[in-house]
């Protein structure tokens, strides 16, 4: 059996045969290698749940790797080429930069929702480099490119797998190649989407339009969408369409941060004993610490994550206040959140041109500095493949007590943003950090409050998706405090790779 050769556990062997029979069913036999043209009118959903560590984007990963064996085509919102009657696809999807980010880094060629609902749109002369890059035509000649440029993009190409990135490491922009954006029209085939705890009802029926074949791996455990009702998408599933994975340690020795994430199942266990757990994990490993103050110099990039909004801005004025700086400005290096896209229905080009570089509502962002333009921000998006860009840019700086923000300097119209030194956790999701800091003080608040959700302590979920966003460190920070910065503000640690769009130029 494959599952056996892969030497997976006993749930994620059982997960792996239900996907190959829903695959078998719609004509792509992983166990054999062969694949039979797409009927139209089957469609079929199926969820793999699990928590934190039990191996499900492992189980992604495999699985893909065994659909790529049997000769279906990874596709991603970069360019998908000409389409063949007998072509098979594969969309690995996540619903933020940051979560495709963090497949990415694990070898998986994931890209974002937004980017496979809106495609690009190519010029003619530039799509046929795209084409032989993707090894469906003759190596071209394009009159401005030299062998020498040709043999840049083939060489990153290699590497790398990305059409944009090759053509920019040829010398052009994406504004050469890229003539605008279309909604998709014509459906896809097979989709995985990861952290599809995060997915709402209306993001589900856009995916349900586009797959046929769709299977939703997610956390049970995670806060439910806001605009859900406490719901996840997968919860509506039947039974026999969701299968549970459980426990599998991410590293070979134990993890005291999953441990911590776990022991919060306990229906008896309180916010005063759980504290105690920590502070436990915190003597005997050096990778769970007790925080008695927010370390300023980790807000930088790794937002301290809270679960109220004032404490959020309290914070944030506090971080501000300690890098020294300015109110009628920003630092470069300064975190941000895109808040979403501030632009009329006329200018919808514009729109879809930000949000296919990574500018869509929670995307994390470095500010690098202003742009050659009044208004205009150059900017660093986290997690995007091609990640520097200039935009105009509506910066919204909140302060503690005042019920507007203050905005040190706005464009008449473009992307919005928040300060990001400070998260809720509910944004958090879907994101990883090396090292994480979670304020305690409020989730011993909402244990106070007694809020529940879902049937379960509101702030066990919080907790729960809070800790699970550290891959290596967790500081569990106690009073509030903040401590001094050890160094300033910079930009150094975010390389400028080469593709890069000037949307500068785009929308003047």
């Amino acid at each position: 059996m494959v599952s056996s050769a892969l030497a997976l556990s006993d749930d994620q062997a059982e997960a792996w045969d239900r996907v190959t029979d829903v695959l078998t069913s719609a004509g792509v036999d992983i166990v054999n290698e062969t694949l039979t043209p797409r009927a139209d009118g089957k469609a079929s959903a199926l969820a793999i749940v699990g928590k934190a560590g039990s191996g499900k984007t492992l189980l992604l990963a495999r699985l893909a790797q065994a659909l790529e064996t049997a000769g279906v085509d990874v596709v991603s919102g970069d360019w998908e080429g000409r389409r063949r009657k007998d072509r098979r696809t594969l969309a690995i999807l996540a619903p933020t930069n940051k979560a495709a980010s963090v497949l990415r880094s694990r070898g998986v060629p994931a890209t974002t929702i937004h980017r496979i609902l809106y495609t690009p749109v190519y010029d003619p002369e530039y799509e046929r480099i795209a084409e032989w890059l993707a090894g469906q035509g003759e190596r071209p000649e394009v009159e401005g490119l030299t062998d020498a440029a040709l043999d840049r993009a083939f060489a990153f190409y290699q590497a790398n797998k990305s059409i944009p990135g090759a053509l920019a490491a040829a010398g052009l922009r994406g504004s050469d190649f890229i003539t605008g954006w279309k909604r998709r029209e014509e459906p896809l085939d097979i989709g995985f989407v990861d952290e599809s705890s995060m997915l709402d009802a209306r993001q589900f029926d856009d995916l349900r339009e586009i797959f046929p074949t769709l299977v939703l791996f997610g956390d049970p455990a995670q806060l439910a969408p806001v605009n859900n009702s406490g719901e996840m998408v997968f919860d509506t599933f039947p039974e026999r369409r969701k299968l549970e994975l459980h426990r599998v340690h991410r590293q070979a020795g134990d993890n005291p941060i999953l441990d911590l994430a776990h022991a919060l199942a306990d229906p008896d266990l309180g916010f005063e004993q759980f504290e105690r757990m920590v502070e436990d994990a915190a003597r005997d490993d050096p990778r769970v610490v007790i925080g008695q103050r927010v370390e300023s110099d980790l807000m930088a990039r790794s937002p301290v994550l809270v679960w109220r909004n004032a404490t959020r801005i309290r914070l944030i004025h506090a971080f501000r206040a300690a890098f020294g700086a300015p109110e009628d400005g920003l630092l470069p290096g300064e975190p941000l959140i895109c808040d979403g896209i501030e632009l009329p229905l006329k200018h919808r080009k514009r729109r879809l041109d930000l949000e296919a570089r990574g500018l869509i509502k929670g995307a994390q962002v470095v500010y690098l500095g202003p742009g050659r333009k009044p208004g205009f921000s150059l900017l660093h998006v986290m997690g995007a493949e091609d990640p520097r860009l200039s935009a105009a840019s509506i910066i919204k700086i909140e302060k503690p007590d005042e019920e507007e923000p203050f905005i040190p300097f706005a464009a008449n119209m473009g992307a919005a943003f928040l300060h990001g030194a400070a998260v809720t956790i509910h944004k958090a999701q879907g994101s990883q950090w090396p090292t994480v800091q979670v304020f305690a003080p409020d989730l011993y608040a909402a244990a106070r409050a007694g809020r529940v959700e879902a049937g379960h302590p509101l702030w066990k979920r919080l907790a729960y998706v809070a800790i699970t966003r550290a891959e290596e460190r967790l500081i569990w920070v106690t009073r509030y405090r903040l401590g001094k910065p050890k160094a300033p503000l910079d930009t150094t640690d975010l390389a400028a790779p080469a593709p890069r769009l000037a949307l500068e130029e785009q929308q003047s």
